[in-house]
C-alpha cells in the first residue's frame, strides 16, 4: 500500500521506532496486508517531514524483527507470516542471533549420529521418555563435573538440566526476582535478559563497565546508594561488547556481592570457549552464585541443553519445579548425547574445532577491517563496533544483509537507548561460508573505514 502515511500520535519514543511500531499496528489491525507494497523510503519521509536515515532505521527495525521484507529495486513489502522456511531451516531475513561457526570439516554431526545411536541401543530408549524434574542425573552430574573442573563447588543435586540458557535465565526471574527489584548491568546487555526485565518488571540498573567488563568500584558503590537485589554478567566474552572479566576483577566482584549480600547471576555461555577458561565468578562465591553454562555457545544452538548451578540444593530443586511448569525438560536425547561426550574427550574435542573455526574467522576480521575500529574475544565470533557520533549504524546493518553478514544496531542491547552511542554486534560464525564472510567484511570496512560515507542511501 504505497499510500500508507502512520499515524504517529500517540506513540513516543524516537521517531524511527514510532514508524516501526505503527507498521506492527497496522499489520495487526488488518490495515496493512501480506504482500502489501510500502511507500519508498524517500516518499514516506516527505509525507512524514523527517530525514530519509529516520525512515531507512525504521524500515531496518521492522525488517530485523520480520514484519517486512526487502526485495531490492522492487521495494519493501509486509511480510507473509506463512512463508516457508528455507531448505536450510534458516531464516535468512532474521540473522540476528548469534551461532557457532558451521566448522569445516568439522565431526559434531557424526559424533551425535555415533552417540545417539549407541544410546538407543544401550538404554532400550529410555533417553526419549519423559524425564524427572530437574534432568536426568547422570546429565545433572556430568555438568557438575566440568564445573568442578574449573574450580566450582558443585554437586549432582545443585545442578539442574534447562532447555538452552533462556531458560535458565527465565526460571531464575521467575523465582529469584519480583516486580521492582533492582539488577545491575553494564550500559549493553544480552536482549533476551533485557526481555525478561520487561516481562517481570525488574528494573535495570546500569553501572560503568570498561573494555574488561563491569567496574566493582562502580558495583560496590550501586549497592551503597541503591536496594539492590542482583548482578547480571556474561563474564567471558560479553555479548555484546565481547569484554571479558579478568581473574582479579572476578575476585573482586565476588568479595562486593559477599559483603553486600548480593546475588551474582553469571551467563556463562561462552566460558568454555577459550582454551584455558578462567574460574568463574562461582568459584569465589559459590554461596551467591547461580551460574549457567550451555552448549549452545560453544556447540550447537539445536541441541538446547544448558547446565544451571544453583546457591544450594534448597534453592536449586525450588527451581527445578518452575524449569518443568515452562518447558517440562531439556530434549532428553540431546541432553543424554552431551552428557556422553562430557565423559570422554569429545566435549573437548567439538569444543576445540568451533575454537579453531573462530581463530580463523577473527584472521579474516583482522586482514578486512581496519585496525582498533572493533573489539573481539580471540576464540570468538562476534565482534564489536563502535561507530562514530554522526554514523548511523541501522544502514549499514542493512547494506550487509544480502551479503549474510548478521549485523544488529547496538541499541537493540542498550538499557539507555537515548545514550548509548551508535555502534554494532556484527556475528562471523553461523552457516556462513568463509568466502562469503570475506566478501562482507570487506564492505563492512569500506562503510567503517576512513573515508566512509556517512550517510549510505538504500533503494
Amino acid at each position: 500500500m504505497q499510500t500508507w502515511k502512520p499515524d504517529l500520535a500517540a506513540l513516543a519514543g524516537p521517531k524511527y521506532l514510532a514508524i516501526a511500531q505503527a507498521l506492527a499496528r497496522d499489520i495487526a489491525a488488518g490495515t496493512l496486508s501480506a504482500g502489501d507494497r510500502l511507500p519508498p523510503q524517500r516518499v514516506l519521509a516527505e509525507t512524514l517531514g523527517v530525514d530519509l536515515t529516520t525512515v531507512t532505521r525504521a524500515y531496518g527495525e521492522a525488517q530485523r524483527v520480520g514484519l517486512i521484507e526487502g526485495e531490492g529495486r522492487r521495494g519493501s513489502f509486509v511480510k507473509d507470516k506463512r512463508q516457508a522456511p528455507s531448505p536450510s531451516g534458516v531464516d535468512h531475513d532474521d540473522p540476528g542471533m548469534n551461532a557457532p561457526p558451521l566448522v569445516v570439516g568439522g565431526s559434531l554431526a557424526d559424533a551425535f549420529r555415533k552417540t545417539a545411536g549407541a544410546l538407543l541401543a544401550s538404554d532400550g530408549g529410555a533417553a526419549l521418555q519423559y524425564q524427572q524434574s530437574g534432568g536426568m542425573p547422570p546429565v545433572r552430574e556430568a555438568g557438575a563435573n566440568l564445573l568442578r573442573r574449573r574450580g566450582v563447588a558443585a554437586h549432582e543435586d545443585s545442578v539442574l538440566v534447562a532447555a538452552g540458557g533462556q531458560h535458565a535465565l527465565h526460571a531464575i526471574f521467575s523465582v529469584e526476582l519480583k516486580a521492582g527489584d533492582r539488577l545491575v548491568v553494564s550500559g549493553f546487555v544480552y536482549p533476551g535478559l533485557l526481555s525478561l526485565a520487561r516481562r517481570y518488571g525488574v528494573s535495570l540498573l546500569a553501572v560503568h563497565a570498561d573494555a574488561e567488563g563491569i567496574d566493582p568500584d562502580a558495583l560496590d558503590a550501586a549497592c551503597a546508594a541503591e536496594d539492590v537485589r542482583a548482578v547480571y554478567l556474561v563474564p567471558t566474552n560479553d555479548n555484546p561488547t565481547t569484554a571479558t572479566i579478568g581473574l582479579d576483577r572476578r575476585k573482586a566482584i565476588a568479595a562486593v556481592a559477599q559483603r553486600r549480600g548480593l546475588m551474582v547471576i553469571e551467563d556463562d555461555a561462552y566460558g568454555l570457549l577459550p582454551e584455558s577458561p578462567l574460574p568463574p565468578i562461582a568459584a569465589f562465591a559459590p554461596e551467591m552464585t547461580w551460574h549457567i553454562s550451555s552448549v549452545s555457545k560453544i556447540l550447537s544452538p539445536g541441541l538446547r541443553v544448558a547446565w544451571l548451578r544453583a546457591p544450594d540444593i534448597a534453592k536449586a530443586w525450588r527451581l527445578a519445579a518452575d524449569m518443568h511448569e515452562t518447558a517440562i525438560m531439556a530434549p532428553p536425547l540431546n541432553a543424554a548425547v552431551v552428557a556422553s561426550w562430557a565423559g570422554d574427550d569429545t566435549f573437548a574435542r567439538l569444543v576445540g574445532e568451533v575454537r579453531a573455526e573462530a581463530r580463523v574467522r577473527q584472521a579474516l576480521v583482522g586482514k578486512c577491517l581496519p585496525d582498533d575500529s572493533f573489539r573481539a574475544h580471540a576464540d570468538g565470533y562476534h565482534l564489536w563496533v563502535p561507530l562514530p557520533r554522526d554514523v548511523d549504524a541501522a544502514p549499514i546493518a542493512q547494506a550487509l544483509r544480502p551479503h549474510g553478514i548478521s549485523a544488529i544496531p547496538g541499541d537493540a542491547f542498550a538499557v539507555d537507548r537515548a545514550a548509548a552511542g551508535p555502534a554494532l554486534r556484527v556475528s562471523i560464525g553461523g552457516m556462513l561460508a568463509r568466502d562469503r564472510l570475506e566478501r562482507g567484511l570487506n564492505l563492512l570496512g569500506a562503510l567503517i573505514g576512513p573515508g566512509a560515507p556517512r550517510k549510505i542511501s538504500l533503494v
